[in-house]
């Protein structure tokens, strides 16, 4: 590998996985109000990295070397006079004086703070002052590093109209002065799930993309998995229900990632998949979370969801799986979520405990349903029904709709393979 490759990749890797933690510090050090501030300097020491990377290679510890360089930015800018004033309360004390600067930093670098101003970030992205649409946005954005095209292509949109909405979001965020604390007392629950709907679009979005490349990006399923662990160990939130199901969930979804994912990009259904690639390791512990999981005061959509999964994942092959519970999942779903979405996939377990034809009978009252219009799963989802039913007619018109709908060219190509294949069987 080239080695001005090597360190595209490693700038790459801390764009992803750090640059978020020094976000989050120096936040804490800035103040939300100059939560530019703050990623401007980490973006001017990753520009550094690359300047000196490139002349000199690349340093032993190279994550330590880049928050050393945003750290003595930090300290660089918290000496000049112009913004001694612009400080939070919290550390403006120890940031006036050059004896107790120093020392301050290295104390709001070490590992457990930054740990810890990773969950005042979410805190902060999730305010309730903000939009969800804005706090997936800022979480994205902020905490996981990705960039305005990424976030744009995530949701179908434009980096121009992304960048407003940042903007429109930190405008706010200064408006009603939102505070960098982690909330105390009857306030933190509801704030939790804010948190947690947050993070399971997140996942949602890598585990099923609307657009882009491919179906499944691992990336930001890993964000999520990384972002929800720090919920689960942080000693703060001590109902962890919802925590421990959604953790889980992700989990044994993430166990089947390997077998899920085609050499082409694509998805392998579940029946197509050789289960022995699913990853025991990340299973084992999405049952260990999911056995903590039981429900404190009511069950919640993370706990029906994760039960879905440990049925998938207990089960041997598709045969085996025990399709009537996940049916009862998805009818306790349809309580607490009933939505044009949850009803396609009881859809799908309907045909498995009744037949194909049942399926397609359930879930025909809901063909004009507007959230389907443009929803390219349903008719995938439908066309798969069709199929199994023996009506290639009408799968190959649901492929083909399908196939209209769809940005994703790994699956452009699979819908191909399939109006193909009902061609041949009409």
């Amino acid at each position: 590998m080239p080695y001005n490759n090597q360190i595209d990749e490693r700038l790459d890797y801390f764009l992803r996985h750090e640059s978020g933690k020094l976000i989050a510090v120096l936040t804490k050090i800035f103040g939300v109000e100059n939560m530019t501030l703050a990623e401007d300097v980490v973006q001017d020491a990753i520009i550094e990295a690359l300047r000196v990377w490139k002349e000199k290679g690349l340093p032993k510890e190279p994550t330590s070397w880049l928050f050393t360089v945003a750290k003595n930015r930090a300290l660089n800018i918290v000496n000049r006079e112009k913004y001694k004033r612009n400080y939070t309360s919290e550390v403006a004390n120890l940031l006036q004086s050059e004896w107790t600067a120093e020392p301050a930093l290295d104390h709001f670098f070490s590992e457990k703070e930054i740990v810890d101003d990773q969950l005042r970030m979410m805190f902060t992205c999730c305010h309730p002052a903000l939009t969800s649409d804005s706090q997936v946005i800022l979480t994205l954005k902020v905490i996981c590093g990705f960039g305005a095209s990424e976030i744009a292509s995530a949701f179908m949109s434009n980096k121009e109209t992304i960048n407003k909405r940042l903007v429109r979001a930190r405008k706010k965020m200064r408006q009603y002065k939102l505070p960098f604390v982690v909330p105390m007392g009857e306030e933190l629950q509801p704030r939790v799930e804010s948190i947690l709907e947050t993070l399971y679009l997140i996942f949602n979005e890598g585990y099923n993309a609307s657009s882009g490349d491919r179906v499944i990006k691992h990336e930001v399923v890993e964000d999520a998995i990384r972002l929800t662990e720090i919920l689960v160990n942080h000693a703060a939130i001590t109902e962890k229900s919802n925590v421990y199901a959604l953790l889980a969930l992700m989990l044994l979804n993430a166990s089947r990632f390997t077998a899920r994912n085609g050499t082409d990009g694509g998805t392998i259904t579940l029946e197509k998949q050789d289960r022995s690639k699913w990853d025991k390791e990340l299973r084992d512990r999405g049952f260990v979370f999911f056995q903590k999981s039981k429900p404190h005061e009511y069950i919640s959509k993370y706990h029906i969801l994760a039960t879905i999964s440990a049925y998938h994942c207990a089960a041997s092959s598709i045969n085996k799986t025990n399709w009537e519970g996940i049916l009862e999942q998805y009818d306790l779903l349809l309580k607490l979520e009933p939505t044009a979405l949850v009803q396609l996939n009881k859809a799908v377990a309907v045909s498995r405990v009744y037949g194909a034809e049942e399926g397609v009978s359930f879930m025909e009252k809901w063909d004009k349903h507007p959230a389907f219009d443009n929803y390219h799963r349903y008719y995938m989802v439908m066309a798969t029904l069709y199929s199994a039913a023996g009506n290639y007619l009408k799968a190959e018109k649901m492929w083909a709709r399908a196939l209209k709908l769809t940005s994703i060219k790994t699956e452009q190509k699979s819908i191909e393979q399939e109006i193909n294949h009902c061609r041949e069987k009409k």
